[in-house]
């Protein structure tokens, strides 16, 4: 027994070839990969709490900006469905013009996406469920002490943040090196991302690194210019029809 393909537009016994969506797929992911960054841009620079306030405090906070916070618990999330499909987007437009570093930045980025998203904990979110569940503060600021404290939320985050900085840079440098968007555009994400965690004391709050997250939501939007612009054919091989003898 044995499988033999044939290509697309062939006719096969089993019947017509199927449908050819690779168009639906450059579309989608062209559309997805400025989104998550800027949503969270957004959430950051609206956030009415201090960057480093204590959990009492944030409590506090969220509760003077109940309906504030609750908004923003919605805009954060094509944050956190949208970025895995977004650093998919430039690793894809960027794979061919730099292999390696695509290759490389995208291992590092999507492996601290997917160990930051399950495992870090979300002290925003349990600020805003105490103040709109009125929860005992003090056992929530216990809950909250142990969740930062929680040995593997701790290395969830530090890749996290690897892929934040060292993956992003290197997308951005893979998107500049492999000419298929504008080099300020591959420049723009190789910056946003890296420079995230070191700008919070620029100005108060979260306003720096918001910014800071939409320079690099233009650099997601180079994946979207060159998506746009290749055809089907440089996007993905066609359909195949698959035959069994």
């Amino acid at each position: 027994m044995h499988t033999d393909t044939q290509p697309a537009g062939t006719t096969a016994a089993a019947g017509k070839p199927p449908k050819d969506v690779r168009g639906f797929w450059r579309v989608l992911l062209a559309v997805i990969a400025p989104l998550p960054m800027l949503a969270q841009g957004l959430y950051y620079i609206l956030w009415p709490s201090d960057s480093n306030a204590t959990f009492p405090q944030s409590v506090q906070d969220t509760t003077d900006h109940l309906g504030l916070i609750g908004a923003l618990q919605w805009i954060e999330t094509p944050f956190l469905v949208g970025l895995i499909p977004a650093t998919f987007a430039v690793a894809w437009v960027a794979r061919r013009g730099a292999p390696r570093l695509a290759t490389i930045g995208a291992l590092l980025a999507l492996v601290g996406d997917l160990a930051g998203f399950p495992l870090i904990p979300n002290g925003d979110r349990l600020a805003y469920l105490t103040a709109e569940q009125h929860l005992d503060v003090p056992a929530m600021t216990a809950l909250s002490d142990a969740q930062e404290n929680y040995l593997l939320g701790q290395l969830a985050g530090l890749l996290f943040i690897i892929g934040i900085t060292v993956g992003l840079l290197l997308l951005g440098l893979a998107l500049w090196r492999s000419k298929a968007a504008p080099a300020w555009m591959g420049w723009a994400l190789a910056i946003g991302g890296f420079t995230h965690p070191f700008v919070s004391g620029l100005v108060p709050g979260y306003i720096a690194q918001g910014l800071g997250l939409w320079v690099a939501a233009a650099g997601f939007a180079g994946a979207s210019y060159a998506l746009l612009r290749m055809r089907d054919d440089e996007f993905d091989l066609p359909p195949q029809t698959r035959t069994i003898a």
